[in-house]
């Protein structure tokens, strides 16, 4: 394909302006360097009381503890390997904020892509999309709502979900489902928790880099994807993670079920 939007620079990154300052903010695949670990890293800069990371991966996740908490210190980071598939371990991430005050920002970046055509597709495929993407962002929110309600806490929760819930893309029928149903499910739960005081919002993001994307997507589809972005670039994480620190900021205190799109292609 050729070049038709030159690639802009990659603007400084953002000094902290306390946000978040004394919050306990739980954040869901929080461990390696996508999206996750650069929200985790941004909400301690913003002045988080703790930030309580986890992931699936065992290995990941101390490696991830131990490098925040060297540099935030040890007293604001923990982390626990938490399964979102699982409902005991939604929980145990849960008690583990308790420990430090009760969960204030619950962030849901769980989730799992993944390319097969609906002709080959198989309901394993189907399933295990569909409930580490859309099914276990359902257990969080439940989860964090339920115990914000009895923390009597006015929290908020910010959802990850994707511009491929808007558009169509060959092989991801399962993925652009569950991202699609994330955010119907930020629209609704939001109505259910206001009450509470509790806003439900969700980021949709089109194309972040990180190191694992590169590894497993050719040069020619991520140039591709690259020339689909007004700016002809991809974005970086840590962009996407301060959209997601201004949504569970108090800077957007009256946004509730709203799918923020964090992408130049609406442009």
């Amino acid at each position: 394909m050729t070049a038709t939007r030159p690639e802009q620079p990659t603007p400084d990154y953002v000094p902290a302006h306390g946000l978040l300052a004394d919050k306990v903010v739980v954040v869901t695949a929080a461990a390696g360097a996508g999206i996750g670990a650069s929200v985790t890293r941004r909400v301690l800069e913003e002045g988080a009381k703790a930030v309580v990371l986890s992931d699936t991966h065992e290995r990941r996740v101390a490696e991830a503890h131990e490098a925040l908490a060297a540099e935030f210190g040890a007293d604001r980071v923990l982390s626990t390997t938490c399964d979102v598939t699982h409902e005991d371990d939604v929980q145990a991430l849960l008690d583990l904020a308790d420990t430090v005050g009760g969960v204030d920002v619950m962030i849901n970046n769980a989730g799992l892509g993944g390319t097969a055509s609906v002709l080959e597709m198989t309901d394993e495929q189907w399933s295990k999309v569909l409930d580490i993407t859309l099914t276990g962002t359902f257990r969080s929110v439940r989860a964090a709502s339920n115990r914000m309600i009895a923390n009597g806490t006015r929290g908020v929760i910010v959802n990850n979900a994707s511009v491929i819930g808007w558009r169509a893309q060959e092989g991801q029928a399962h993925y652009a489902a569950a991202k699609a149903g994330v955010m119907a499910l930020t629209r609704c739960a939001a109505l259910d928790v206001a009450p509470h005081g509790i806003r439900v919002n969700a980021v949709s993001p089109s194309l972040a880099m990180h190191p694992f994307l590169a590894k497993v997507t050719s040069d020619e589809l991520l140039h591709e994807l690259k020339q689909r972005e007004a700016f002809g670039r991809a974005a970086e994480p840590w962009e996407v993670a301060n959209v997601m620190v201004f949504l569970a900021s108090d800077y957007s205190s009256y946004l509730t079920g709203e799918v923020i799109s964090v992408s130049s292609q609406h442009a």
